[in-house]
């Protein structure tokens, strides 16, 4: 969905077109999704955290003052659901590592695969947070990096270092520089 037609349904479903709301979400629901999932590395978890948006979205829509400004606003409405099911997975590992040290429960991650090269996966996944949701908006999705500064409630600057930062450590890590 290109960002006219995104105006063009931003600014109908503002009107009250459930119709337009309808298409917003199965237009950006992808996207929404796919930025969760490489903030959350779990898809159960992107699809809550996709979901929560979506509530959020809809109830806020009319607050939303310029349309053109939805993707950076939904993508930062995601980027706060995600981090907020980050904070709950803390407290969960606190309380498993606890239950651990008891020798109650044993941790296991899962893998999951997004059809990218599974080195520029892997180097991507051992990111910061931080830096692979600003490579992740900026090169993936096509936000400007004002846009994913918006997105992600950070100064201009600041996303311009994550980039720089996240570009030599995808350089370094393909090139065979790191283990």
């Amino acid at each position: 969905m290109d960002r006219s037609e995104t105006f063009r349904l931003t600014a109908s479903a503002q009107a009250g077109s459930e119709a337009a709301f309808a298409a917003l979400v199965r237009g950006w629901n992808p996207r929404l999704m796919a930025h969760a999932w490489r903030l959350l590395d779990d898809r159960e978890a992107a699809r809550d955290a996709a979901q929560g948006a979506w509530l959020e979205i809809a109830r806020g829509l009319g607050t939303l003052r310029d349309p053109q400004a939805f993707p950076a606003w939904a993508y930062r409405i995601t980027s706060r659901q995600a981090a907020g099911h980050i904070r709950r997975r803390q407290a969960d590992r606190r309380l498993a590592t606890d239950l651990e040290r008891e020798s109650l429960i044993a941790d296991t991650p899962q893998e999951a695969d997004d059809g990218a090269s599974a080195a520029l996966q892997q180097a991507i996944r051992a990111l910061p947070p931080d830096q692979r949701a600003a490579i992740a908006l900026h090169h993936f999705e096509g936000l400007s990096v004002a846009e994913t500064a918006v997105a992600l409630d950070a100064p201009v600057g600041t996303i311009k270092t994550r980039l720089m930062h996240a570009r030599l450590k995808l350089k370094a890590a393909l090139e065979g520089e790191i283990p």
